[in-house]
């Protein structure tokens, strides 16, 4: 969903006497997690063991709410076989989080839902990804005078402490043609998500109707935070023909929305007082 100019996956710097880019990719939660150090402490102990704490940070989010282990906290709350007050704190905390989207979207993202055997699913999935990215992000702070962008499945997180730091310059891929990108933004600090149909097909629908967006190709939203960036994304795209209205009520948010027509509208609320 996101893509560097030329490289896509990545955040893309250019420019005479720009600091090289130190990266490392890990395949976790299903999905490549990549990190991108460009300063002081971009190859050294402290950037390593940072590295080594938000890999094992998301390898044990991903035993929590992995809907896909059996023995995974949040599999074992959909059965019935634990009670919330039996799991980790996380677990509410991360539902909680969840509900509150449910409502301020008006139920078009919920990760609660029926499934086809008439059984209730509950896959947090849209909210975890954000937030634990977040929370890995959070580890890098320790690198003094380090630019960082930490990616999951193309969502990001952006930092930008190095002296003179030229930011990072991350591109929208054009949904209608991945090698293409629709627009190119720069980020110093925030975080970036977009939600899509192009890479995992017609996984989202609208929580509360089941419907599968149509008129809608790709939302992207740039926020201060990655775990409501991407929840804004879905569900932002779960509404369709309603997204970019619905985008326009949050504050403090940016970004594009790609339209199954080829047509793009941009938003931005940071000012509006919204």
């Amino acid at each position: 969903m996101i893509a560097a100019p030329t490289d896509r996956g990545r955040p893309a710097v250019t420019g005479a006497g720009t600091p090289p880019v130190r990266r490392r990719v890990e395949q976790i939660m299903g999905m490549p997690v990549s990190l991108a150090l460009r300063g002081r402490h971009s190859d050294d102990d402290l950037a390593r063991d940072a590295w080594a704490g938000a890999v094992e940070m998301l390898r044990h989010v991903d035993r929590v709410f992995s809907p896909y282990r059996d023995d995974s906290w949040i599999a074992r709350l959909a059965r019935g076989d634990v009670l919330l007050p039996d799991c980790p704190r996380e677990v509410a905390d991360v539902l909680a989080i969840a509900e509150t989207a449910r409502s301020e979207s008006g139920g078009a993202f919920d990760v609660r839902r029926v499934g086809a055997d008439g059984r209730p699913l509950l896959d947090p999935s849209g909210v975890v990804k954000g937030w634990a990215v977040s929370r890995a992000a959070a580890l890098f702070e320790r690198l003094p005078e380090t630019d960082v962008c930490l990616s999951a499945g193309g969502d990001m997180v952006c930092r930008s402490a190095a002296p003179d730091s030229p930011g990072w310059r991350i591109g929208i891929e054009d949904p209608a043609d991945p090698a293409r990108t629709v627009a190119v933004v720069p980020v110093r600090n925030g975080a970036v998500a977009t939600s899509g149909a192009v890479h995992r097909g017609a996984h989202i629908t609208h929580g509360r109707t089941g419907v599968v967006p149509t008129r809608v190709a790709s939302v992207t939203v740039l926020a201060t935070d990655l775990t409501w960036a991407d929840i804004d994304a879905t569900a932002a795209y779960a509404l369709d023909g309603d997204a970019l209205a619905w985008l326009r009520t949050r504050a403090d948010r940016r970004g594009l929305v790609a339209w199954s027509d080829g047509s793009t509208d941009l938003f931005d609320t940071m000012s509006s007082g919204h």
